[in-house]
């Protein structure tokens, strides 16, 4: 078993947030054969068979790191004192009402295909769990939430499809995890190194790969032979899934951006992960998780939020019309927001800290009425002056968008049918 490591992102509280993906091998370098072969064992409830058969939408969901300033990009206070508003400017959208930051400009042109939940109450902690499960790092710790991503591919284990469920770019982390669903449900995480093992090794050939694979078979009878638990059942089944996989090229040729235009490139240039996501999800990927940037700006906001802000406006606005000039709009939603907001009050080094009353969260797609604010904050950007709504209920509109009920169960490892999300109430404002 090999590890590779991915890159590091620190945070304000020391810790350091490295992503990992591991890589089982048996010398036709395929990743996914370790995911996959516990998944027999973890199959899927009859009712969530019947949910795959009738659920073609997807997802991608994108994770800011840090804490995004919420006053400095979509929410923000143009008549609020300077020591809150700082040096950030508002432009007029293409929706009437609804203002954003200067530094978004391609997204104004384009706010009728947008939507933002400004009176979103945010986390208290640096960690993707809450934004990804629903629950804190701290509680899931114990609870085991499962994320977003490996719901989707709980639902859709029943499928046939040589093309994983659930895919991250930005490697693993805990808000990544199965939870009690189980290991079977991980992502497929291509950073790095794990790209090459999408192929067969040097000097493999399809003949070679067959001889392996018989060679495997033997071993995996002997296993299973003195396996008395039946963890090695279904073995057979997943790993020509994972063989088919490579084979296939399917996944391969996804990753691979090379095959768009030159055009399109060159628009996504320095965001490539963007046009990665929407090729994957273009390959039949159930959900694609990436990240973009580091947001923990308790110094040198401004500097960084004008370095920042207008690569997320080019992502952002290549993304959502790329799927709308593909007829994807309603097939496809899409979600980008971090952990909290960030402080109203400047402090004494042109920074905001965290803020985890009020933060704001980017809507597209999905069939979701799109081209309005949601919700407001005070004067100041403090607390939700109206319509407040928790991070779950967003969850739960985005479950409800792809053709997942939120408010289904399924069993923990104790066999104790367990919901996905305690408050399941979606963003009415969003349902229409």
């Amino acid at each position: 078993m090999l590890r590779f490591l991915g890159s590091s992102q620190g945070f304000c509280d020391g810790v350091s947030r490295r992503n990992f993906m591991q890589i089982g091998t048996f010398g036709a370098g395929l990743t996914l054969a370790d995911m996959l072969r516990g998944q027999a064992a973890h199959a899927a409830t009859a009712a969530a068979k019947k949910q795959a058969s009738r659920s073609q939408k997807a997802a991608i969901m994108i994770y800011l790191p840090g804490g995004p300033t919420h006053l400095d990009m979509y929410d923000p206070k143009p008549n609020a004192p300077v020591e809150i508003r700082g040096e950030t400017k508002t432009i007029s959208t293409n929706v009437n009402g609804v203002q954003i930051t200067d530094l978004f400009p391609l997204q104004a042109k384009m706010w009728d295909k947008l939507a933002v939940v400004r009176s979103l109450i945010g986390s208290n902690e640096h960690s993707d769990s809450t934004v990804m499960t629903g629950y804190s790092d701290l509680l899931n710790r114990v609870a085991n939430h499962p994320s977003f991503g490996s719901v989707v591919s709980k639902v859709r284990s029943a499928e046939e499809s040589a093309v994983p469920p659930f895919v991250s770019l930005r490697g693993m982390s805990r808000g990544s995890e199965p939870g009690f669903l189980g290991i079977a449900h991980r992502p497929f995480a291509p950073s790095g190194q794990g790209n090459a093992n999408l192929k067969l090794a040097n000097g493999v050939t399809s003949t070679r790969l067959d001889e392996r694979k018989g060679l495997l078979d033997t071993f995996d009878d002997t296993r299973r032979d003195i396996d008395a638990t039946g963890a090695m059942t279904g073995l057979d089944a997943y790993t020509e899934k994972a063989i088919e996989m490579v084979t296939s090229g399917t996944i391969r040729k996804a990753l691979d951006n090379s095959h768009e235009p030159a055009a399109n490139r060159e628009r996504y240039k320095g965001v490539e992960q963007f046009l990665t996501a929407r090729r994957l999800i273009e390959a039949g990927v159930g959900c694609v998780t990436l990240s973009f940037g580091g947001w923990d700006s308790h110094g040198n906001n401004f500097s960084t939020m004008k370095k920042q802000l207008p690569m997320v406006d080019k992502a952002i606005s290549s993304l959502i019309q790329d799927l709308h000039d593909r007829g994807m709009q309603d097939d496809v939603v899409t979600v980008m927001w971090g952990e909290f907001g960030r402080t109203p009050k400047i402090n004494m080094g042109a920074g905001r800290d965290h803020w985890p009353a009020a933060m704001s969260a980017l809507v597209a797609g999905g069939g979701l009425k799109m081209g309005q604010a949601v919700g407001s904050t005070t004067s100041n950007g403090e607390r939700p002056k109206d319509s407040p709504y928790t991070i779950q209920q967003v969850l739960a509109t985005l479950y409800s968008a792809i053709g997942i009920d939120p408010a289904q169960t399924f069993q923990n490892g104790s066999g104790r049918p367990m919901y996905l999300l305690d408050n399941r109430d979606p963003v009415a404002e969003l349902i229409g």
